[in-house]
């Protein structure tokens, strides 16, 4: 455990003065439950913790953690898998208390502050049928997750969530109030665009929303010997999708519910879910190919998006391990491979083995942003989710070899937001070289001093 660093009473009780929120420090009650993040391998203590209200209350924060010399990590939603939400003897900015989201259905916006979870935003979108892409989890966070790109179920409808993003409130490093958008601060507005929390806490941001009047899928399971043959059916199905289609092929651990016959749950299967941006009947059409494979379960449904957001959540309090690798082309050798990986699962436990399509919007989607994996066709993402902390070596090692067994068919990006710590290297990877270095420059102009470091962090340069 890190030493414990302690601030002064007084600095704490001018803190709290300046403060609408609440400042815990250790001891107090609702310290413990307020460094809780979902990964239960994260185990941290801040010195202080700020639980902010207002644009203001940030703005204290922050000049008070620089004024006291302690490092600032700031939370939104605390979904980042490698724990960056927090810190060890230093002040977290907490912007949970700050989760309004307004949708203004005339305009096509919504107007979402930094705290907030996709929770927050869908449940606000849904009564104007309307939605924005969200993460594949109602309880991540919409800041960090809009900021790091933005990767979910509609994004080959809808394109990335930053690719929705037309407006930033942020607070620098200083402790001031600055607005981004395409006419004002438009190199922050581009880094912001995929970019992470580099730059400055986001107290709130403003997000284009599109119809979505129905919302249907299919999930078919299969038992794992069946894999090879139900992923290649399903990477033939996306080569020519519509737009609408999305979903993923996967290996995970068959949950105890109704719709998995009790021979079947706790054990590993193979799978395709198909989700659609329309009726559930027009997914059963399109999924016919994979019907024909004789599945062993069938959930097929239209259902409300805020709903079927809540499906996948990864229970808290699990171990966590993630990572990805971005590929160029699928074929049949990287089929076998990945399929042959899946045999390493911890069996049971959350684990899942995913293959994500791109394409659609996300191809479509500008150039010029700092998300050079919006290119790739297929996002490879070993998500190790287990109990034991005995198995914690197994499952890290697991998601490392099936990144290794990747590496002939990545292009070397990679969407951050499924990573944890893996180096420098594999940062300027997520970014691309020349926007790192043009990132780079950003991060110098609004944090020189990079206060802002708890996350995938790019080192101020000129």
């Amino acid at each position: 455990m890190a030493p414990q660093t302690t601030v002064p009473d007084s600095a704490l009780a001018g803190l709290r003065e300046d403060l609408a929120g609440e400042v815990l420090v250790p001891g107090d009650p609702g310290y413990d439950e307020a460094r809780v993040v979902f990964n239960g391998m994260i185990d941290k203590r801040p010195a202080v913790i700020a639980q902010c209200e207002t644009p203001e209350d940030v703005s204290n924060a922050v000049l008070f953690g620089r004024g006291a010399g302690l490092p600032i990590a700031v939370r939104g939603g605390g979904h980042s898998v490698a724990g960056t939400a927090l810190n060890d003897g230093g002040l977290v900015v907490d912007l949970r208390r700050m989760h309004a989201v307004v949708v203004d259905p005339e305009a096509m916006t919504v107007r979402v502050e930094g705290g907030a979870t996709m929770s927050h935003l869908d449940h606000a979108c849904q009564p104007f049928h309307v939605a924005v892409t969200g993460g594949r989890a109602s309880t991540t966070g919409v800041g960090g997750f809009t900021l790091g790109g933005g990767s979910g179920w509609l994004e080959r409808k809808f394109g990335l969530a930053c690719d929705n993003l037309l407006a930033v409130e942020l607070i620098t490093a200083e402790g001031k109030h600055v607005h981004a958008d395409a006419e004002e601060n438009p190199d922050l507005f581009w880094a912001l665009h995929g970019g992470g929390g580099n730059f400055g806490v986001v107290t709130s941001m403003t997000l284009r929303v599109h119809p979505l009047p129905e919302f249907g899928f299919v999930m078919l399971l299969f038992r794992k010997e069946a894999g090879p043959e139900v992923i290649r059916a399903y990477r033939d199905l996306m080569a020519d999708a519509p737009d609408e289609a999305g979903g993923g092929g996967i290996y995970l651990n068959a949950p105890p519910e109704e719709f998995i016959p009790e021979e079947l749950q706790g054990t590993l299967l193979s799978g395709a879910l198909v989700t659609w941006a329309g009726p559930a009947a027009e997914v059963r059409a399109f999924a016919d190919p994979l019907y024909a494979l004789s599945p062993s379960v069938e959930l097929l449904m239209d259902l409300p998006y805020v709903d079927f957001q809540c499906m996948l959540d990864d229970p808290p309090g699990m171990r966590n391990y993630w990572s990805a690798e971005y590929l160029s082309a699928f074929p049949d050798p990287a089929v076998d491979v990945f399929c042959a990986r899946a045999d390493g699962m911890i069996v049971p436990s959350g684990m899942q083995h995913v293959l994500f399509p791109l394409g659609g919007r996300v191809a479509r989607g500008p150039a010029d942003s700092p998300v050079p994996w919006r290119s790739a066709a297929w996002g490879l993402h070993p998500f190790a989710v287990w109990e034991d902390p005995a198995d914690d070596e197994r499952a890290i090692q697991w998601v490392r070899d099936v990144r290794a067994d990747a590496l002939p068919w990545s292009t070397g990006a990679v969407y951050l937001n499924f990573t944890g710590d893996e180096g420098r290297q594999r940062v300027v990877e997520g970014f691309g070289a020349e926007n790192y270095r043009r990132l780079a420059r950003v991060k110098a102009d609004y944090d020189p001093d990079n206060v802002f470091r708890f996350n995938h962090n790019i080192a101020p340069a000129a």
